[in-house]
């Protein structure tokens, strides 16, 4: 096994790009190669940590500062983490008002309830000293004001280590206008998941990750002795007969990364010993 990860800032085609597909690959590009050094030096947790921050931070993504705006006019996000080797999935569901919902997930990973809801949620990244940040940009104000969303945003990192420890986080802002409280499938083992052999982040219309548990479904697929392309592509498949919308990345116990989608294009780049590619 070698050192791998694989990040994505969700689904060309509901990203409202306006002819910035350039400019999704450059920044891809970069956190992806920026990343794979955090995992050369600090481990997948570590790595998959500064991918998905790195994407929270940039205006581009709909995750952290740049999230969508809900019905009321509030944006609330949600982000998960999971390590494959521990078991262990933490997330949090509608949190406000902080700059890296996948920070506050991470820390939720030490604590016997591991996934917060709301306001609560909130709540606990203050007392655990997450300031207040405001993740409103002007894109998105405009964007609501004319009332237009897009039909699902996530952004996503899958690792390996050297330690065969595989790690997926993933974050989203939703999908904007939707009714306040509406639960997405990126703080779910639907959207998210790690074990000994693999790890996924899902994308697209939450509701249809759900529906059909894509990122647990071929995890289970895997383990029954499915490689993961052809659990991957088996899912996907039945994805394509409900005419559901989503895309994923993915990562096998050997560093083999797999990008595949029910329609559009992912947005996506991937990085290893043996360089980097990206979404063309």
């Amino acid at each position: 096994m070698a050192n791998s990860i694989i990040i994505h800032g969700g689904i060309k085609e509901f990203e409202n790009l306006e002819g910035k597909e350039s400019e999704y690959q450059k920044a891809l590009h970069k956190i992806a190669r920026d990343s794979y050094e955090v995992l050369n030096e600090k481990g997948a947790r570590a790595g998959v940590l500064a991918a998905v921050s790195a994407l929270e931070d940039l205006e581009l993504f709909n995750a952290g500062t740049g999230s969508r705006i809900q019905a009321d006019g509030e944006i609330r996000m949600s982000a998960s983490i999971m390590d494959g080797k521990k078991n262990i999935f933490s997330g949090v569901i509608n949190i406000q008002y902080v700059k890296n919902p996948i920070l506050v997930a991470e820390q939720l990973a030490s604590e016997k309830n591991s996934v917060l809801a709301g306001e609560p949620a909130t709540r606990y990244a203050r007392a655990r000293g997450f300031e207040n940040h405001n993740p409103f940009t002007r894109h998105r104000l405009r964007e609501h004001q004319a009332a237009k969303s897009g039909r699902g945003g996530t952004v996503g990192a899958v690792a390996l280590d050297n330690d065969g420890a595989i790690f997926a986080a993933t974050s989203t802002g939703g999908t904007g206008n939707e009714i306040p409280g509406r639960v997405s499938d990126s703080a779910t083992v639907a959207g998210n998941y790690a074990s000994l052999n693999m790890g996924i982040s899902c994308t697209g219309v939450g509701e249809d990750i759900v529906n059909l548990c894509v990122a647990a479904r071929i995890s289970t697929r895997k383990l029954e002795g499915l490689s993961l392309e052809h659990a991957i592509k088996k899912t996907v498949s039945e994805g394509i007969e409900f005419g559901y919308m989503f895309g994923l990345i993915a990562l096998d116990e050997n560093g083999n990364t797999f990008v595949d989608q029910t329609q559009g294009k992912t947005l996506y780049a991937a990085v290893d010993a043996q360089g980097i590619r990206t979404f063309t």
